[in-house]
């Protein structure tokens, strides 16, 4: 494209002479708005309120990392481990076995209540470090299987998970589980994600 106009052939006037031609015009373009390749074609910068900073590889691979099922399932079992114990020393401290004090029963000494404090903690710990890590595994698989994020992976976990728990008990058991573990997950991710 030049800055002249060619001459009209309607009104016979001679061409005036062009200032540019266009390869002189397609090199001004090329120098003053740049070249056409995208070095990251791919790039998804979200909104937000701060300035845009690019991640740099080390921040990708710790993000990659964190994200990871493994990572995930190690996390809620150290978790559930951590609420098990509190659980479990709560239970043990209002738990009623104490020996009558105006019986003739022999008396729990102070290492026989904290041994069965102990043991009490340790039992509530691993059930929920087993059912947080179990969980945690089967909605990791259901999520990158299903390739989606949405209420429904946890509605699935639950379920499965609720049923391999109550499946020790019997078929019933697990059916049982399996729903009620599934209308639980379902209820905690609604009101996480809807406040």
């Amino acid at each position: 494209m030049s800055v002249m106009p060619n001459a009209d052939p309607k009104t016979g006037e001679a061409a005036k002479p062009r200032v540019l031609d266009p390869a002189e015009l397609d090199r001004m373009a090329m120098h003053f708005v740049g070249n056409l390749n995208r070095y990251r074609e791919n790039i998804v910068i979200p909104k937000s309120n701060g300035p845009v900073q690019i991640k740099t590889n080390e921040e990708k691979l710790i993000e990659t990392a964190v994200e990871s099922c493994g990572f995930k399932s190690a996390m809620a079992c150290v978790m559930g481990y951590g609420l098990g114990a509190a659980l479990g020393l709560f239970s043990a401290s209002v738990n009623p076995n104490m020996a009558d004090p105006f019986a003739n029963e022999k008396k729990q000494t102070a290492r026989e209540v904290f041994r069965e404090m102990r043991s009490t903690t340790h039992s509530y710990a691993k059930n929920f470090a087993l059912i947080g890590a179990v969980f945690s595994i089967v909605e990791c698989t259901i999520e990158s299987k299903r390739g989606v994020t949405d209420w429904r992976n946890g509605t699935y976990a639950g379920g499965i998970t609720g049923g391999l728990i109550g499946l020790r008990a019997g078929i019933k058991a697990g059916i049982i589980g399996g729903l009620g573990f599934a209308a639980f997950s379902s209820a905690i991710d609604y009101y996480m994600h809807m406040r």
